[in-house]
């Protein structure tokens, strides 16, 4: 058996270990089997055991008797449970959960090896700091000591916005929601994590559209879809446990399955209907199936009447895209539309899945708009197997959306106003003026002084510039001086030359991660660089959400390894150093001088969290859940019988009120066949009671058992008043409401909850019945428009379609038209595209360290069209360069394959470690370069950002290639 015997690192070299070796060259399968087989069964457990192995006894073995913990996978978003065996403090073994809702006793290949994600030999071990142009072993009080000096000091000199933040989705959420408090401690909105760069556009374009920007049904519910709609997904590779539900219902409901993708993708595989279109063309197709519902009156009239605004705008602008517009855009046949839309009519309700293919443009939020308006014409919202299920890239990326590490938000989108501040100054009992000092003020235009705390920071999508513009453009006093990447692959970015100069430029660059990140190496600093192990998710505990918006919970599998922390106690390290920690704990339960108790934390935000609903699911909930997982439905999720009868699995948000409510949470989001007090739901009234004298309350129609019997703006207590209902509140909710702003006090700010549990007891929705709006009139298109890339190879279509006018937003200046008024097309003829792959995940850190995985995809490669690919004179298995227009290239090998259309390449995202064209392997620490390495697609990617959300555009830009 195993036996841990020290904290300390594996006492052999690890960069002489077999897996090493195989790692410096691509190997063939029967070479990587037999050297990772070694390691796995021996080398690998010695390094994660401490490098010793003890012989079995008697005694031992009563001791090291198998112990089973519950726990939930680290990547994708899907949230499959994960049983880990444990023996002796040893991860053991493995197993998928079968009673888990969501994965029925599956894993992909991803989740079947996270164990050694915990376990890897590849880890941070220690502390360290790069001097001298070495990486030197320091203690956690040395790197806390001086990496807090460096801080302060940047925050003297230049304002606490010099420091940025990067949070991360793989925190769970009460370390998320510490992160977003702790950036508000510090004094900065200069916090965002990866939801910026995969789904920010989806959640502007969906909550501006009917009040929540989430998945609104969830991966079970397709079960009962008719028709299932993908474009810009691949879930059978980017999702892969999610397929079997997709396919359940095409195989019970003959559903017919309709994929839009530039590429021919393995979910394409699985389609009844497959549309390839042009890159960057989403709203001019999605406009096309539309134009054959209007000009059939397949539409659903009745829904759009009662429950939409402003679809009468939408048809002016679908007219205008007649098959032969629509095939002169995006190349998709009107014929082959036409034959879209009669199904999607003729099969209802259907379900709309997207991901980061519809998300990642200059008009992103257009396209997610589009998605929404296709989903409001056919009636398919607020139904059983209809609804927008949006796939989320990360384990917690929905989590850590809603708990607020954003640049333009608290948690709960309360947004960053006087009003969202004193809320959650009352939250955490924090003097809202101290608060307030925190922050750094601004001197605008028109000589007022601005608050900082008021203005959105600066994007993850724009750091790099945060460092390079001008500090005269910016609405910030200095630029960002010192960069913390906590838990954030860089190379899942694009312009990595443009970042490898900024990391060049910092004071300080702080890597906070259980790899070492291509943060590690992309630059050429000899100094000024410090690399601190966080713990896996497998080594602590805590609460997580997966894309249908339920809550999981993770129990602690194995004690941090080596010299590793969770996060929540490296935040508690810098907020002692920093002189602020009894402030920031003050209502929190410690477990240590820096650690808080999670459980506690969980509680904290259930306080503040009134908006989404993250109040009713307290920690005992949530664990009650996990632990009677089998007592659930596959298909509805609501538990039958048992201890959590009549809830629904997770209690997907919002889950109304105090848990002592015992709202069962809301399965399907503005489903009006149900009581709100059972999970129902109206559409939000977020935007108003009228428009330009047109009602946006529903005309009617309210969800089942209410008592106001139409349409009704949000619950605030003098509607209470009004409607006689103030009566039902306690005497201690009455308090609280007056406490806050008395009769101007609404259902969000309301910390006692009454109002909420008041508004519910008559069966109303707390944030009121409206129509969806069709027509969003506080962003740059009110109606979503199709708009050429900056990079587009179609400059016959610019005049009809132009890109946006340079503009500044979110502190930075953000160029369009003066890019796209160049025409780069005869240089670089081929649209570049990029996507996922089954093996790995994210920036492939941890994946590609993983010997499992590796041995799965050891090249990176880029996709060709063999007609592309004859005219360049390049072979299949090839090496060639891919260069983009800003100068950026990289050395990859070619796979020549008709899944991509003529003049159209693709590049997974997930690889790094090598830097247009040189290998960095030895840059990195000993022992924790990953096995695999290669060049990231996001050095040749370019400029490009939505004009909402600063997401970065990836899907349609250009390259040329030639030979290497």
């Amino acid at each position: 058996m195993l036996r841990k015997k020290t904290n300390g690192v594996a006492r052999r070299p690890q960069r002489t270990s077999i897996l090493s070796a195989a790692a410096e060259a691509s190997v063939d399968r029967r070479t990587f089997l037999r050297g990772s087989g070694l390691a796995i069964g021996g080398l690998a457990a010695i390094g994660a055991s401490g490098g010793m192995v003890t012989q079995a006894s008697a005694a031992t073995a009563v001791d090291g008797a198998v112990k089973t913990v519950k726990s939930v996978c680290t990547h994708c978003s899907v949230g499959c449970t994960v049983l880990a065996e444990v023996q002796n403090g040893i991860w053991t073994g493995q197993e998928p959960g079968f009673d888990s809702p969501f994965n029925l006793g599956a894993h992909c290949a991803k989740g079947a090896s996270v164990r050694e994600h915990a376990h890897g030999e590849r880890r941070l071990k220690y502390p360290m700091k790069k001097e001298g142009g070495e990486w030197k072993r320091i203690s956690w009080e040395q790197a806390i000591d001086e990496i807090g000096d460096e801080m302060l000091k940047i925050r003297d000199e230049s304002g606490p916005d010099s420091v940025y933040w990067l949070g991360s989705a793989k925190h769970n959420n009460e370390q998320a929601y510490l992160f977003r408090k702790f950036a508000a401690y510090w004094g900065t909105n200069n916090v965002d994590h990866q939801a910026r760069i995969c789904h920010s556009t989806t959640v502007a374009g969906v909550a501006n559209t009917w009040g929540y920007g989430a998945m609104t049904n969830s991966y079970n519910d397709i079960h009962n879809s008719k028709a299932i709609f993908i474009i810009g997904g691949n879930p059978a590779e980017a999702h892969p446990v999610s397929l079997q539900h997709v396919l359940k219902a095409k195989e019970q409901n003959n559903a017919p399955v309709i994929v839009c993708d530039p590429r021919f993708t393995r979910t394409a595989a699985h389609a009844d209907e497959y549309v390839r279109f042009r890159p960057g063309t989403d709203v001019a197709l999605v406009w096309g199936i539309l134009w054959h519902i209007f000009e059939n009156g397949w539409e659903d009239k009745e829904f759009i009447r009662t429950r939409v605004w402003g679809m009468d705008q939408i048809r002016t602008e679908v007219a205008k895209w007649n098959p032969e517009e629509v095939e002169r855009v995006t190349g998709t046949p009107g014929s082959q539309l036409k034959r879209v839309a009669r199904t999607l009519a003729n099969n209802r309700p259907g379900t709309v899945i997207w991901c980061m293919g519809g998300t990642q443009h200059t008009n992103g939020n257009n396209n997610t708009r589009a998605y929404c308006i296709l989903q409001l014409a056919l009636g398919n919202m607020g139904t059983s197997g209809g609804g927008t299920n949006i796939f989320r890239g990360h384990d917690n990326v929905q989590g850590a959306t809603d708990l607020g590490v954003l640049s333009h938000t608290l948690p709960g989108y309360y947004g960053l106003s006087k009003g969202a501040w004193a809320h959650w100054a009352r939250v955490w009992g924090e003097d809202g003026d101290w608060l307030a000092g925190q922050f750094n003020t601004l001197t605008s235009a028109d000589g007022k002084e601005k608050s900082l705390q008021n203005l959105t920071g600066i994007p993850v999508s724009r750091w790099i510039d945060g460092i390079l513009e001008d500090k005269d453009n910016m609405d910030q006093p200095d630029n960002v001086r010192a960069m913390v990447l906590w838990g954030h692959a860089p190379n899942s970015q694009t312009r990595m030359t443009e970042m490898k100069t900024a990391m060049e430029k910092l004071d300080m660059l702080v890597v906070v991660d259980p790899y070492p990140t291509v943060s590690a190496v992309l630059h050429d600093r000899t100094d000024g660089v410090y690399l601190l192990p966080a713990a896996t998710q497998f080594e602590t505990r805590g609460s997580v959400t997966a894309s249908n918006r339920s809550i999981q919970w993770r129990d602690e599998v194995v004690a941090p390894l080596f010299e590793c922390k969770p996060d929540h106690t490296i935040m508690g390290m810098f907020a002692k150093k920093f002189g602020w920690s009894d402030r920031f704990f003050r209502n929190i339960e410690m477990e240590d001088e820096v650690t808080p108790n999670i459980e506690s934390v969980t509680r904290e935000f259930n306080a503040g969290m009134w908006t989404i609903g993250y109040t009713g699911q307290s920690p005992e909930r949530i664990k009650l859940h996990m632990a009677n997982q089998h007592t659930f439905d596959r298909t509805t999720l609501q538990a039958i019988g048992g201890p959590a009868d009549g809830d629904y699995y997770g209690m997907p948000w919002p889950c109304w009120g105090t848990a002592d409510m015992k709202h069962p949470g809301t399965p399907n989001l503005y489903d009006m066949s149900k009581r709100v007090s059972e999970g129902g739901l109206t559409f939000r009234a977020r935007f108003g009671v009228e428009r330009d004298g047109d009602n946006l309350l529903a005309e009617g129609v309210y969800s089942k058992g209410s008592e106001i019997q139409d349409g009704y703006p949000e619950f605030t207590m003098q509607m209470l008043m009004d409607l006689g209902w103030d009566g039902d509140l306690t005497d201690e909710e009455r308090a609280a409401i007056d406490a806050v702003a008395g009769p101007k006090t609404n259902w969000k700010t309301d910390l006692s909850g009454g109002i909420q549990r008041v508004a519910i007891k008559h069966e109303c929705a707390p944030f009121g019945n409206a129509k969806a709006r069709a027509v969003v009139w506080t962003f740059p298109d009110p109606i979503p428009l199709h708009r050429e890339p900056l990079y587009t190879p179609r400059r016959d279509l610019v005049a009809d379609y132009p890109t946006y006018e340079d503009r500044k937003f979110y502190r930075l200046p953000t160029m369009y038209a003066s890019i796209q008024k160049n025409d780069f097309s005869k240089d670089y003829p081929i649209v570049l595209t990029s996507g996922r792959l089954v093996e790995y995940e994210g920036g492939g850190d941890e994946t590609r360290s993983n010997p499992w995985l590796a041995e799965l995809q050891q090249d990176m490669f880029v996709e060709i069209n063999p007609r592309d690919a004859n005219n360049l004179g390049v072979r299949d298995g090839s090496q060639v360069w891919v260069e983009g227009p800003e100068g950026g290239k990289v050395k990859v090998m070619a796979m020549v394959t008709p899944r991509v259309g003529e003049g159209v390449a693709f590049m997974p995202f997930h690889f790094g470690g090598h830097f247009q064209g040189e290998d960095q392997r030895s840059k990195y620490p000993d022992g924790a370069d990953p096995y695999v390495l290669g060049e990231s697609t996001n050095t040749a990617q370019t400029y490009g950002y939505d004009s909402v959300t600063q997401m970065q555009e990836t899907k349609c830009t250009l390259c040329k290639i030639s030979a290497a």
